[in-house]
Order: structure tokens, then C-alpha cells, then sequence
């Protein structure tokens, strides 16, 4: 008789110090169910996963408290590939892909098909060679069991990273005894029709007797998935519920601790016009996968411009392209005086900061104390935070901890302290340490690329909160570049939406649903209106 659950976590109670983590969480998800694994950064949602994958920081810290069991049998994981020999597999958000290898050769990493030749034969197994047809076959029925029709022999490098996020999906389902996969948000980079692909690749394998834990943000996407969900908050269990049984709305009760919605709600206004901070004609920026094709706008001083549009539109290429992050081309004026393009250190010194969308590869020093991170460009650029002894330069480390202790507080960082490396942070308290190191630059004009991406419904509302607050009561210059038209809609002064790497129209936040709509689709809602109902 086969078990109820394919995996129980019973009474799991994880220290770190005399910092408990997790205090007495169960967790159990049945075979081919999609389990909804939800809480804010630091709820205890990554922990647990190391507590079941048997990673290292978790044994090298003494271990944990409590019961794992699989199909009903206790099993001690003492390492990733031990959870994998166990049958479960990981999802990750951040890509565990080898960029200069292809797409067959990241799906069959360490599990690579050989076959026997003269030389192996003589001189042992080391010298077998590669089976690229069987392999590349392989590959080939992982990547159409998720709906993907890229070529197998496609190196990663380059590749869409919503490509890049089903890619990951294909290698995992290409395992052999795959009983459990951890899916870690994973649709936090994809579109909205990939998400749904992904929604519908998820439900198959569930269908198919894998089970699977779903950690996402999302709850929309909760609500269309999963089958059960469990929310811990502050390392402790918050609730389990059954997903017919519950709202969306009580969801974020729980995850959060409290009542009221997290979006930040903000008194209209008129659009200040008094001054251009901004202004920006045929920009052309070579971003793969984000090209801008000639884009024109002003932005003007002291309002909260929202750039939206579909992922892979050009959004993203804005702000990349005028930080000189990628090749760019085009006329670009900061109050007034010519922007050189292609030259980052001259945008940071004009006055522009920029929180980048890719924390990982752009915003932080992963190896560097949060501390470090947060006044390195201030540092760098400005030259602050620093003792000048002629040649000689050294840190002012009373400085330094005094303005990370400030940013911690402010932005609510979760972390053991400011000497803590930002690489082991969740990915929304690294989303923190990028905003403050942008904040601490005390720029004239801000950039934000996807702020709350990854990021818990408590530490979204904070971030845009805190975006607020910098453009009514400081009156800076915000231009926020976000996949959440609701996010843009709550606190954007007007709306630029772009699609196929072109501006296709500005609009108010309280423009129809409709209007976003069609602009998204590269249609400007003014002119489709002109054409009346019979051009629809």
C-alpha cells in the first residue's frame, strides 16, 4: 500500500546561533498535487528548502531539529545530489545554466549518455565518448514535454531568459525517478503567456504522479494551480489551508500578519510640467532579448513615471541603455545638459542611480559584506565614505556602518547584521541592499527596473511606499520599469507603455483596462477608438 504522502517535513526547528529560524514547521504534500509554499522574505521558506535538499549550511551549523519522511519512510538527505538520487529535483529562481554550453548539454549536465570505443575499451571508461543523438534525443522530448520548440543544439548564452527559466523545467523532467520537484518562483522573469504555459506544464507532471512545491509571490497564480497551500510566517507555521477553501485575500492576510491590502494607494495629482528632468529622442539601445527601437519621451521633474509593457517588448532596454549597461545610441538631455551614452561612470555622475532588475548580475557584490555593498558606489564615484591621506585613501568604517545601520532600519533588510555577505540574503532583502545602495548615491533622478520582482507582498508594499515618499516629501525623479501594471498604476503620475522596442503610447493611471490593453498589444488606444467598432 502505497503512502499518503510522498514527502512529510514533521516538526522542523532550525538554529542559527540563538537565532531560530524555524521553529516546529510541518509541512506534508501528497503524490501529484502542486503544494503552494508561501511567506514573506524571511518567513522561513528558503531554510526549509535547504532542510530538505540537505544543503550544506544547514549540517555545518548543527543541523536541525525534527523529521523528513519520503513515502512514509524517514530518510536522512545529506547533500543536493543525495536529494536527488532520492527523487527530488529544484526549480531554481536564479539559473543554474552553463551560458557557453547548449541547450542538450545543461539538460544532461552530469548525467551525460557515452558509448564505447576502441581507445575506452583499451584504456577504461574515462575515454568513452559522448552520445550527442542519444542525448540531443532526450532533450529534445524534455523540451517539447514543456511546450518549448527551441533548437536542442541552442547555446544558452543570449537566450531569453524566459527561455532559460523552461529550460531549467525540461532538465529536471528529464531525471529518471523524479518524485517531488521544488518549483522556486518560477515564473518571476517569464511573460504572461509563458506563465501560463508554465501553469499548464506544472499541472501535466502533477498529473502524471509528481508531486510538486510550488514557492511563489503570486497568488493569482495560487489560486490558479495549486491544490493546497501552507504560509509561514516569522518561522513558524501561519496556517494550511485547502485551495477551494481560501481567498486570495485571506492568503495575504496570513502571509503578511495583518489586514489591509499591500498595494500602496496615493492622492492624485496634476503632472508636474514645470521642467523637464529628462528628456530622451531616438533611443536605440542593443539589449538582447530588450531591444529599444527608437524610443522618444520626457520625463519631468518630480513625477513618478511607470514604463510597462510585456517582457521582452524593449522595457527593460530603457534604463539598461541610458545607464550604458548595453550599447545605446540616441539623444538623451539630464536637466537640460547633454547625457554622454556608453559611458556609465557619467550617468552615475550626472546624478542618475539605478536599481538594476538583475540584482545578481548587476545590483550586488555577493561575496561583500552588506555594508560594503550598499556605499560602494558612493565610493566609487563620489568618493565618499573614505580618509584621504594624499595618495592614500582608507575607509571610514564608522561612517559606513552608521549609513547601513540607517538603510537596514528603513528598508526593513532581514539580515543577522551589516557585516552579513549580501549573497546570502533572500532575494528580496538582496532587492533591499540594491535600492539602499542607489539611495545612499542621493542621486537627482532614479531608475528602478522590476523593484518588487521576487519580492513578498510586506516588502513590496514597503518598497513602493518608500518610492513615494522620496518623490513627494524629497521631490526626486522616478522612473519605475515594472512587469505589475498594478504596481505602475498605484503610484506612477503617467504611464508609458512599450511594445516591439517602441513607445506606443503615454497614458493616465486611471486609463480603461481596455486602453493598457490594447497599448500593450502595440495598438495606441486613441487612434483604435477613431476606427470605432467595426475595427476591432
Amino acid at each position: 500500500m502505497s503512502a499518503e504522502f510522498v514527502l512529510e517535513m514533521k516538526n522542523i526547528t532550525k538554529q542559527y546561533g540563538e537565532n531560530t529560524v524555524l521553529s516546529d514547521v510541518s509541512l506534508s504534500v501528497r503524490p501529484g498535487e502542486i503544494h503552494a509554499l508561501l511567506g514573506e522574505n524571511g518567513a522561513g521558506k528558503s531554510t526549509l528548502m535547504n532542510v530538505l535538499f540537505g544543503m550544506p549550511v544547514i549540517h555545518t551549523t548543527g543541523g536541525f531539529q525534527g523529521q523528513v519522511l519520503l513515502d512514509g519512510q524517514e530518510v536522512h538527505v545529506s547533500s543536493p545530489h543525495d536529494a536527488m538520487t532520492k527523487g527530488i529535483g529544484m526549480v531554481h529562481q536564479e539559473f543554474m545554466l552553463l551560458p557557453g554550453f547548449t541547450v542538450t548539454e545543461n539538460i544532461k549536465l552530469n548525467r551525460e549518455i557515452t558509448h564505447r570505443n576502441f581507445f575506452s575499451r583499451l584504456m577504461g571508461k574515462n575515454l568513452e565518448t559522448l552520445n550527442m543523438n542519444k542525448m540531443s534525443s532526450d532533450a529534445r522530448k524534455a523540451l517539447d514535454s514543456v511546450g518549448m520548440s527551441i533548437d536542442e543544439y541552442t547555446r544558452v548564452e543570449g537566450m531569453p531568459v524566459g527561455y532559460m527559466q523552461f529550460v531549467e523545467i525540461a532538465r529536471e523532467i528529464d531525471k529518471t525517478g523524479v518524485k517531488l520537484l521544488v518549483f522556486d518562483e518560477p515564473t518571476a522573469v517569464l511573460t504572461e503567456s509563458e506563465a501560463t504555459q508554465l501553469i499548464k506544464v506544472m499541472k501535466a507532471i502533477a498529473e502524471s504522479g509528481i508531486a510538486i512545491i510550488f514557492i511563489t509571490h503570486r497568488l493569482d497564480e495560487v489560486a490558479a494551480a495549486a491544490d493546497s497551500i501552507t504560509i509561514l510566517r516569522d518561522g513558524k507555521l501561519a496556517a494550511t489551508r485547502n485551495a477551494k477553501e481560501t481567498t486570495i485575500v485571506e492568503l495575504a492576510e496570513l502571509m503578511i500578519g495583518r489586514k489591509g491590502e499591500a498595494m500602496v494607494h496615493t492622492d492624485p495629482r496634476e503632472v508636474p510640467h514645470d521642467e523637464v528632468a529628462l528628456r530622451v529622442r531616438d533611443l536605440h539601445v542593443d539589449m538582447a532579448g530588450e531591444e529599444v527601437n527608437g524610443v522618444s519621451f520626457d520625463v519631468y521633474k518630480g513625477e513618478i513615471l511607470g514604463i510597462g509593457g510585456l517582457a521582452g517588448q524593449g522595457k527593460l532596454g530603457i534604463p539598461n541603455g541610458i545607464m550604458s549597461l548595453y550599447e545605446s545610441s540616441g539623444d538623451v538631455e539630464l536637466f537640460g545638459e547633454k547625457l554622454k551614452l556608453n559611458n556609465a561612470g557619467d550617468a552615475l555622475r550626472a546624478g542618475i542611480a539605478m536599481v538594476s532588475e538583475d540584482r545578481k548580475g548587476v545590483g550586488l557584490l555577493l561575496d561583500q559584506s552588506i555594508e560594503d555593498n550598499i556605499v560602494f558606489n558612493a565610493m566609487q564615484i563620489k568618493g565618499e565614505y573614505l580618509y584621504k591621506f594624499g595618495p592614500m585613501t582608507l575607509k571610514n568604517s564608522k561612517a559606513i556602518r552608521a549609513q547601513a545601520e540607517k538603510m537596514i532600519k528603513e528598508l526593513d533588510i532581514r539580515c543577522f547584521g551589516p557585516t552579513q555577505h549580501s549573497g546570502t540574503l533572500s532575494g528580496g532583502n538582496q532587492q533591499k541592499v540594491c535600492i539602499a545602495r542607489a539611495l545612499v548615491m542621493g542621486p537627482r533622478f532614479l531608475f528602478v527596473s522590476e523593484p518588487t520582482r521576487g519580492i513578498d507582498i510586506g516588502a513590496k508594499k514597503l518598497v513602493l511606499e518608500t518610492l513615494v515618499k522620496l518623490n513627494r516629501e524629497q521631490g526626486m525623479t522616478i522612473v519605475m520599469v515594472s512587469s505589475e501594471l498594478q504596481e505602475l498604476r498605484s503610484i506612477s503620475d503617467r504611464i508609458a507603455i512599450v511594445s516591439e522596442g517602441k513607445l506606443v503610447d503615454i497614458l493616465s493611471p486611471d486609463a480603461s483596462d481596455a486602453d493598457f490593453g490594447l497599448a500593450m498589444s502595440g495598438i495606441k488606444p486613441s487612434e483604435h477608438h477613431e476606427k470605432g467598432d467595426g475595427a476591432q
